[in-house]
């Protein structure tokens, strides 16, 4: 019984604290843009970093690919 009366304070004390962390994150703009970096892994922003010979190959790839799906119809 007598570590309830440790117990319960410290976790006031826990729980003060994790609600003040909250608070702060919230206050320094930590959840403003929840989606924003999830959409932007989809737009490609690393076109220059392609070597020119790889486009190209990418690009007949997509092509032949795309001759094939016509061709299984």
């Amino acid at each position: 019984m007598e570590i309830l009366f440790a117990l319960i304070p410290l976790s006031i004390v826990l729980v003060s604290a994790a609600v003040m962390i909250f608070r702060w994150a919230v206050k320094s703009g930590q959840y403003d843009d929840m989606e924003g970096p999830a959409h932007s892994i989809l737009f490609e922003d690393d076109q220059h970093m392609i070597p020119k010979d790889a486009k190209s190959d990418r690009r007949k790839e997509k092509d032949h690919v795309a001759a094939d799906d016509t061709a299984d119809r």
